[in-house]
C-alpha cells in the first residue's frame, strides 16, 4: 500500500465507505429520511451488502495490520478505531447474515452490489438491529454483537433489554458475552451483579468467564472478591479457576494469602 494511500485512507470521515473496500458494486445513498425506509427497500431478492458506519466503543474489531502483505510496511493501530462498520447480508428478500468489522478491514465483497448508507442515525441502527437480534439464527446473533459495538444510550438501553431475566436464556447469555467482548461504560457492575444473584446458572457462569475478560485486568478484583464472598459454590470455583490462569499480580497475593492461611 503505498504512503499516498494511507494518508487518504486516515482522513475519510465517519460516513464514507470502508477505507479498502474492493471488488464490490458500490453505491451510495442517504439515510437522513430514515434508516428503516432506506434500509428496506434495499432488501430484495437478488443477493446484496447493505452497509453504514456508526459511533463505537472503542473495541478492537480485527484487522490490526493494514498492509499488502507479510513482507510490505503496513499500519498497527495501538488503539481501537472510534467507530465501526456493519454489513447486512440480504438475498430472497431478507437478512441472511450481519457483520460488524473495523473501519481499518479490507473488505472484499466478492463482486456484489454494496449499497452505503450515509447519514444513519444510530439509534435509529440500533432499533434496526433490535428487530433482528431476537432470531435464534446466524442473523441474531450477528444483529446483538453490533449492537453491543455501538455506543450511546440506546445501545446501552437494548443490552439491559436482552439481560432482563424474562428473555429466552439463549439471548441473556450471548447479551453477557457481548459485555464482557465490547466494554462499555457499566460493563464491569452489571457483570458483577449478574454473577452474585441471577438465577440462571448459565447467566452466572458467562458473567464470571466475562470478568475475566474485561481489558487491563479490570475485572480482576472482582474475581477475587467472588472467590471469596460468594455464597454460591460453582461461581466462587469457576472464579477461583479463572484466577488461577491469570498473571496478574492481585491474583498472585491473592492465592498466597490464602496459602498462608
Amino acid at each position: 500500500m503505498t504512503r499516498a494511500l494511507l494518508l487518504i485512507a486516515v482522513t475519510l470521515p465517519l460516513a464514507a465507505q470502508p477505507k479498502l473496500l474492493v471488488n464490490a458494486q458500490t453505491d451510495t445513498r442517504s439515510a437522513a429520511a430514515g434508516l428503516d425506509a432506506t434500509f428496506r427497500p434495499l432488501v430484495s431478492a437478488q443477493p446484496a451488502w447493505i452497509g453504514y458506519s456508526v459511533a463505537g466503543v472503542r473495541a478492537f474489531l480485527g484487522c490490526d495490520y493494514v498492509r499488502d502483505g507479510w513482507s510490505q510496511p503496513g499500519v498497527i493501530h495501538l488503539e481501537p478505531p472510534d467507530h465501526a462498520v456493519v454489513l447486512f447480508r440480504v438475498e430472497g428478500g431478507e437478512v441472511v447474515r450481519i457483520r460488524t468489522l473495523s473501519p481499518d478491514c479490507e473488505i472484499d465483497a466478492g463482486g456484489l452490489a454494496v449499497h452505503w448508507l450515509t447519514e444513519v442515525n444510530p439509534a435509529e441502527s440500533v432499533a434496526l438491529l433490535r428487530g433482528f437480534a431476537d432470531r435464534r439464527e446466524r442473523a441474531g446473533d450477528g444483529a446483538l454483537t453490533a449492537i453491543a459495538v455501538h455506543s450511546g444510550a440506546a445501545a446501552d438501553a437494548a443490552l439491559r433489554h436482552y439481560l432482563d431475566p424474562a428473555q429466552p436464556s439463549v439471548v441473556r447469555v450471548r447479551a453477557v458475552a457481548c459485555l464482557g467482548s465490547y466494554r462499555r461504560p457499566d460493563s464491569r457492575d452489571l457483570l458483577v451483579q449478574l454473577a452474585r444473584a441471577d438465577a440462571d446458572t448459565q447467566v452466572r457462569r458467562r458473567a464470571v468467564s466475562a470478568l475475566a475478560g474485561l481489558p487491563n485486568g479490570e475485572g480482576v478484583p472482582s474475581l477475587i472478591e467472588l472467590a471469596k464472598e460468594t455464597r454460591d459454590a460453582e461461581t466462587r470455583k469457576h472464579a477461583m479457576n479463572l484466577l488461577s490462569t491469570s498473571r496478574d499480580l492481585r491474583a498472585v497475593t491473592f492465592f498466597e494469602e490464602l496459602l498462608k492461611k
